[in-house]
């Protein structure tokens, strides 16, 4: 699969001062293009960025996998280098879109609105999954009343109020609670916040149908038709998903495992990535 353009004049994100030569150089993105960079090769692998942020909070751990295997990195629509198209903002649609643009048989994994958008596919496309592995994630965001391992929904609905008043500041205290309580907060916070907008500013509107998607969806009860070997990677500090909606997961999938990371917030692969890399290929590796 080859690289998808990036905007005119932006080079690809570093996070030390040493070029990375894996990573693409910048080029021209074509209207509603999703942007993707593919590197290494072997058994295939999706990588799915959260809400609000994009393809290069995976830097990391792409480039710890791309000896043994093909890992593509996505920016989701309106996120990071794609474009937001001019209709289908569902759930259904940031699936259809992001398996569109990833190779079939593929493991995918997803992280936070990214494990929601995994879960899509495993559902409505297994052939594109062979193996699902979801971080800090859950089939149903928002706290229902037989679902108390959510997110309030005043606090998703005062996230979306704000959006058009300032989405920078809902943005930085979203990350906020992403590493809060994690080990080493303060400097995780500080890399995430520098992360944040290096792949551009992303689409107001696309922050509003995501935080939509988080509120209103709901897959429990299509969780049973993923078949495939899933893996739950969870924080045991997470704020935003508690480690007992994995263990409820675990329940619902027919062939799932639960590994929690002991003083871990909502971005494991950020304050254990060493432990999260070792245990993800060994679950591919499987």
């Amino acid at each position: 699969m080859s690289d998808s353009p990036l905007p005119e004049g932006i080079a690809m994100p570093r996070r030390s001062g040493n070029p990375r030569p894996c990573w693409p150089e910048p080029h021209e993105c074509g209207k509603n293009a999703l942007y993707t960079h593919t590197l290494g090769s072997g058994p295939d692998v999706v990588l799915i960025h959260g809400w609000g942020m994009h393809s290069g909070v995976w830097e990391d751990v792409a480039e710890a996998l791309f000896d043994r295997y093909r890992v593509t990195v996505v920016d989701l629509p309106g996120h990071g280098y794609s474009r937001l198209p001019a209709a289908g903002h569902s759930l259904a649609d940031l699936g259809a879109a992001a398996a569109a643009v990833t190779a079939p048989a593929a493991a995918w994994v997803g992280w936070s609105l990214g494990g929601l958008v995994a879960q899509q596919v495993a559902i409505t496309a297994p052939e594109q999954v062979s193996r699902l592995v979801l971080v800090n994630s859950t089939p149903c965001f928002a706290q229902r009343p037989d679902w108390p391992h959510g997110i309030a929904l005043p606090v998703l609905r005062r996230f979306a109020e704000e959006l058009r008043q300032d989405y920078r500041a809902v943005l930085k205290r979203f990350i906020a609670l992403e590493v809060h309580g994690s080990r080493h907060a303060a400097s995780q916070l500080r890399t995430l916040k520098a992360m944040l907008f290096q792949h551009g500013e992303p689409d107001v509107s696309a922050l509003e149908d995501g935080l939509a998607v988080l509120e209103n969806t709901d897959l429990r009860a299509e969780l049973s038709r993923i078949a495939c070997p899933t893996l739950l990677l969870m924080g045991q500090r997470d704020q935003l998903v508690p480690t007992a909606a994995g263990a409820a997961m675990r329940e619902l999938l027919p062939n799932a495992r639960l590994r929690v990371f002991p003083g871990a917030g909502h971005a494991p692969f950020f304050s254990h990535l060493p432990d999260f890399v070792a245990e993800l290929r060994e679950f591919l590796d499987a």
